[in-house]
């Protein structure tokens, strides 16, 4: 009896262990999809986030809302594209100018980017769950386009504009099947709209519609084509709509912007050859993209956090493909996917057209596709297919295989890896942001309207003059209500020549519309600033020797400094500028020579002196040898000559090249006629070699 007992016994824990088991094992559900959703959003895009800020229009956007009002997009918007804003209107109503505000914002659109390309899918191909799934997730992370953080402009420029769309194609096809299908069809005429108008970057992509309509009907290609049209005019009607509007706006209106040069200048072997690269770049290279970034750099610390990161995402997306159930348990997403019977070629076919016809507005416009470049935002309206064509990719090579989930989940693992690389580009480019912007303010506390600034370029990517302008107007115009704008920047690289800067005469008229206000200006209200790669910004002096100290920088540049004149910097003021919309990086060795720069044009020596002084105390040196300059005059002008001879040959010893900045540096000194010094000057400059 006891022996009975212990079988049954053993066979009821047995039975409760295979049960806990069953228990224990993860299975994911269809309603899980949006936590991958979410995860996937945060590993790709959400990782540096709070080391993120504003670039490139994200500033004359950020500098409008707060300075002018949300309002000001309305007539700021007139001349470009007329109904942006609205959108612009409405986000910069609720989100204030926080450049993490945005970054998070941008996270939530990324996110229902995602939702809305499963949902919209969904629609077209119920019965295909697998292939909803996995275009949403290409499309969630398509590698193609970096510019998810230059949230500020692109958010409200482009994947607003492309939520509609894609919610638009889900309508089309939700009407379709429904039994009085005009409400969903209005909805999707008024998202089409609200798709379409807004930015000529998504002009192509209707055509997309009609070929996943043509996909969705049965019969012989005249009966398709026949159920297509009748389904799509009124599409088709919107769609010519916006035709007609932008060959009016872009022609004959008052559009101000790219100028429409396909039509005069692309030949037919140039344009067999654009969209080849378009679909060589969108269909295959940006996919692998991530691992010819990495390999170039394998030992750099970004690029082994890139590549764990993809290991990491490709055995989280092939644990949950291979565990997914849908919630009655009998069909796995994992078996959709394998089992689809939907035509890759097909999915290959709408995929090419589609990325031709995303390509074509930046065509007609004459702009370059340059990955890794704010021309990558061209990719935004190849986004669809790019990811149908991969799509098609895999179900035509792997077809029925066990093997087509962990492909799958290593192409979305690569997608992440290769934006989380994109956010490491711009943490890096505000961390530069921060130094600018900081040592401008501990270089100039304040300036006198009207000034303009000129500089040959910024040592950065994602940053226009135009765009710097905006953060100098903030910095020194925090009063600024209405009226002409008091400061702008200019790269005399870009503009010289130009209209906005016709020579570098003194006494030449500056004007520059921006945006609703106007800079007014002349060369004489300039000052010259040099902010080098490696090194601190200062501002050029012609009286200091600066054109002979930086004769070896751009001609541009070095042209340009005898119009500047720091005496339009004020240098004692009750309220000294501080860029709080972006925190003060640590003081290191620039810290110390822009505010030594500062003492030395107020002619406070010793306050230079006692600055490099704590700065060597401090263990800092500059990256630019040339940076001594300050701190030897400074030290021979007190008439400590020695501490400035030792300084000099420190500065021989860093870079042998800057023989001439010090001669120039130890001339001046000797023509300050200090008493006492003028035997150990003289040894100076015979022991430099300076010529007479």
């Amino acid at each position: 009896m006891m022996g009975l007992f212990i079988v049954i016994d053993s066979r009821r824990n047995r039975r409760l262990f295979l049960y806990n088991c069953r228990i224990m094992k993860l299975r994911f559900t269809e309603k899980s999809i949006p936590l991958l959703f979410a995860i996937i959003t945060i590993l790709g895009y959400g990782l540096l986030l709070p080391f993120t800020g504003f670039y490139w229009d994200d500033w004359p956007f950020a500098w409008i809302a707060k300075f002018l009002g949300p309002r000001e997009f309305i007539p700021a918007f007139a001349p470009f594209r007329p109904f942006l804003g609205p959108i612009f209107f409405a986000t910069t109503s609720l989100i204030p100018t926080v450049p993490l505000y945005w970054q998070i914002f941008a996270l939530v659109i990324r996110f229902l980017i995602g939702l809305c390309a499963w949902w919209s899918f969904k629609q077209i191909w119920p019965e295909r769950k697998g292939l909803a799934l996995t275009t949403a997730l290409f499309i969630l992370i398509f590698p193609g386009y970096s510019q998810h953080w230059v949230a500020f402009t692109h958010i409200n420029q482009e994947l607003i504009p492309f939520i509609f769309y894609l919610l638009s194609f889900g309508f089309t096809f939700k009407a379709l099947r429904a039994e009085k299908p005009l409400t969903y069809t209005i909805i999707a005429l008024l998202l089409q709209l609200c798709g379409i108008f807004p930015t000529e970057y998504f002009f192509g992509i209707e055509g997309i519609r009609a070929l996943l309509l043509l996909s969705f009907f049965q019969g012989n290609l005249v009966e398709k084509i026949g159920k297509t049209l009748n389904h799509w005019w009124p599409y088709l009607l919107i769609w010519i709509l916006n035709a007609a509007w932008l060959v009016y706006y872009y022609r004959f209106g008052p559009y101000n912007s790219y100028e429409v040069t396909a039509t005069g200048s692309l030949t037919l072997p140039t344009l067999i050859i654009q969209l080849a690269d378009s679909l060589w770049k969108t269909g295959f290279y940006i996919w692998t993209q991530v691992i010819v970034l990495t390999v170039s750099s394998i030992t750099a610390p970004a690029s082994l956090l890139t590549l764990g990161l993809v290991a990491l995402s490709f055995i989280l997306l092939a644990f949950w493909l291979g565990s997914q159930q849908t919630d009655d348990g009998q069909q796995t997403i994992h078996n959709s996917l394998l089992a689809t019977r939907y035509s890759s070629l097909t999915l290959i076919a709408i995929g090419i057209l589609s990325i031709m016809l995303g390509r074509l507005p930046s065509l007609a416009a004459g702009l370059p596709l340059t990955l890794q470049s704010s021309y990558d935002r061209f990719m935004v309206s190849m986004m669809i297919g790019g990811s149908l064509f991969m799509l098609g990719l895999i179900e035509l090579i792997f077809g029925n295989s066990k093997y087509k989930v962990y492909v799958i989940a290593l192409i979305v693992a690569l997608g992440i890896g290769q934006q989380f690389f994109n956010a490491n580009i711009f943490r890096r480019d505000w961390t530069k942001q921060k130094e600018i912007y900081w040592q401008l303010a501990w270089r100039i506390p304040a300036l006198e309207k009207n000034t303009v600034i000129l500089t040959d370029q910024m040592p950065i990517d994602y940053e226009t003059d135009i765009s710097f302008t905006a953060p100098l107007n903030w910095l020194y115009a925090e009063d600024f209500k209405r009226g002409d704008l008091p400061y702008l920047m200019l790269y005399t690289e870009k503009r010289l020549s130009g209209s906005t800067l016709p020579s570098l005469q003194p006494n030449t008229p500056i004007t520059f519309p921006y945006r609703t206000v106007t800079f007014h200006g002349n060369t004489s209200q300039a000052i010259v600033i040099l902010m080098p790669r490696n090194g601190c910004l200062r501002v050029l002096d012609p009286a200091r020797g600066d054109a002979e100290i930086y004769s070896k920088q751009q001609r541009v540049l070095v042209d340009a400094i005898p119009l500047s004149n720091p005496a339009r910097i004020i240098t004692q003021t009750d309220s000294p500028a501080r860029p709080d919309f972006i925190e003060e990086p640590k003081h290191d060795w620039c810290y110390y020579f822009t505010k030594a720069e500062l003492a030395y044009q107020m002619n406070d020596l010793k306050q230079v002196v006692t600055l490099g002084n704590e700065a060597i105390s401090l263990g800092y040196s500059p990256e630019d040898a040339n940076e001594w300059l300050t701190f030897i005059a400074a030290n021979a002008l007190t008439g400590n000559i020695e501490a400035a001879r030792k300084l000099s040959m420190q500065m021989i010893d860093q870079d042998a090249r800057t023989t001439k900045g010090l001669c120039i540096v130890w001339k001046q000194v000797q023509a300050s006629s200090l008493a006492g010094t003028e035997e150990p000057v003289q040894q100076m400059l015979l022991q430099l070699s300076c010529s007479p």
